[in-house]
């Protein structure tokens, strides 16, 4: 298809982390970039000033200002704590138009309820000194259900249920002229992933190291192989999807935070490494690859 290159589509991962306060993942979140414009996925700790560091680095779509729509999973804190800092910070950097948000039943509460802890900066910012606009900080929180969620002139949206645990979860796919890009959320590995990324440009999708599950609790064992996908799992979805890549995100590597940081690089790099091997030795021969903060997928 010839297209605009102004108009081709890109995902930029803003955030690969967990809930472990990891010093080089940020919080989960990531953006489909089309042309000039730009739809979040989740908004982990820290999304607005990694957005910042994409816009630096060339991602013009990521300034924040133009930060207008995006997309939850699910409500675990580690998707959503950043949510304050995606409605406020880019109204005081001048964002004209309310911000946008889709996700499953809870985020109307959510949203209503951050609005009233910050109702003081608001009421400052718009009868103090400052004098923001009045719009910027505003949000038009939707609750989904499966099917088409979203749509304008460069991008169809469509959710589709997961499995984890007992909250109500989402991934996501996104159509546009050029790229399918289906974003996995947190999940159980499922037949459903597999149905809708067959064939699709990029596969974003959560995994955990398998050989490092042996060494949790029983207990934790079984919460992660029914909410988690394990590397060996994602193989098998993977095959059955068959994307052009596959790109790992949110990897729990079953590890403890270490205080000597070059001990944690080094371990986080083996077992990174490690959860690529896991997933070929499942019988995975397709391109495969561990997404950082900030890579840029085209």
């Amino acid at each position: 298809m010839n297209m605009d290159e102004t108009m081709t589509t890109k995902l930029v991962l803003l955030g690969t982390g967990t809930p472990n306060a990891c010093p080089n993942a940020s919080g989960p979140a990531s953006a489909v970039v089309v042309g000039d414009r730009a739809y979040l996925v989740d908004f982990g700790p820290g999304v607005v000033r990694q957005a910042a560091k994409a816009y630096h680095q060339g991602v013009d779509a990521l300034r924040p200002d133009l930060l207008t729509v995006a997309f939850c999973t699910h409500l675990h804190t580690d998707h959503t704590a950043g949510y304050p800092d995606l409605i406020f910070t880019p109204w005081v950097l001048e964002r004209q138009s309310p911000l946008q948000v889709y996700g499953p039943k809870g985020i109307k509460h959510m949203t209503e309820h951050i609005l009233a802890a910050y109702s003081t900066d608001i009421d400052f910012r718009l009868h103090g000194f400052e004098k923001a606009n009045e719009v910027g900080y505003q949000v038009q929180a939707v609750e989904i259900e499966p099917g088409i969620v979203y749509q304008d002139d460069r991008v169809t949206v469509e959710a589709f249920p997961v499995s984890h645990g007992t909250l109500e979860s989402y991934a996501y796919k996104f159509t546009t002229a050029d790229k399918v890009i289906v974003i996995s959320g947190d999940t159980a590995p499922l037949e459903i992933v597999a149905e809708k990324a067959k064939d699709c440009d990029i596969l974003l999708h959560e995994v955990e190291y398998t050989a490092g599950i042996a060494a949790r609790e029983p207990k934790w064992q079984r919460y992660h192989r029914e909410v988690h996908t394990l590397s060996t799992d994602l193989a098998e979805v993977a095959k059955k999807a068959a994307p052009k890549l596959l790109v790992t995100y949110h990897r729990i590597y079953h590890m403890n935070i270490q205080d000597n940081q070059k001990d944690l690089e080094y371990e986080m790099a083996w077992r990174c490494e490690k959860i690529l091997e896991e997933i070929r030795g499942a019988g995975y021969d397709g391109a495969v690859v561990n997404g950082q903060d900030l890579d840029v997928f085209e």
